[in-house]
């Protein structure tokens, strides 16, 4: 990989990041725009999402390791943090779109 398309990614990862912090502090510094529900749901996970994240790709492994020799509760253990974790993103992210756009008109 040449050192052009790795200074990419660095940019890319590093507007991504800020973009999610910065919506995590609109997240837990403004009461939310979003139905309380979902900002109490998103202010629990946003933390354990961000060392989920950070695990899944220093790991490089896939973000869903599933397995046909898996059990049931295996499977809920690996599904859920994804799930809730994603659900977490789109709730913040949706948040933080929904507090620019009210701060812009």
């Amino acid at each position: 990989m040449s050192g052009k398309s790795k200074g990419l990614i660095l940019i890319q990862r590093v507007i991504h990041w800020t973009l999610y912090f910065f919506s995590g502090f609109i997240l837990y510094s403004t009461k939310g725009i979003l139905p309380s529900m979902l900002i109490t749901f998103s202010r629990i996970i946003y933390p354990l999402s961000i060392f989920w994240l950070q695990i899944r790709i220093k790991k490089r492994t896939n973000f869903l390791p599933i397995d046909s020799k898996m059990t049931t509760s295996q499977l809920w253990f690996n599904i859920l943090p994804v799930i809730a974790s994603l659900l977490t993103v789109i709730f913040s992210l949706t948040n933080v779109f929904l507090y620019i756009l009210r701060k812009i008109t």
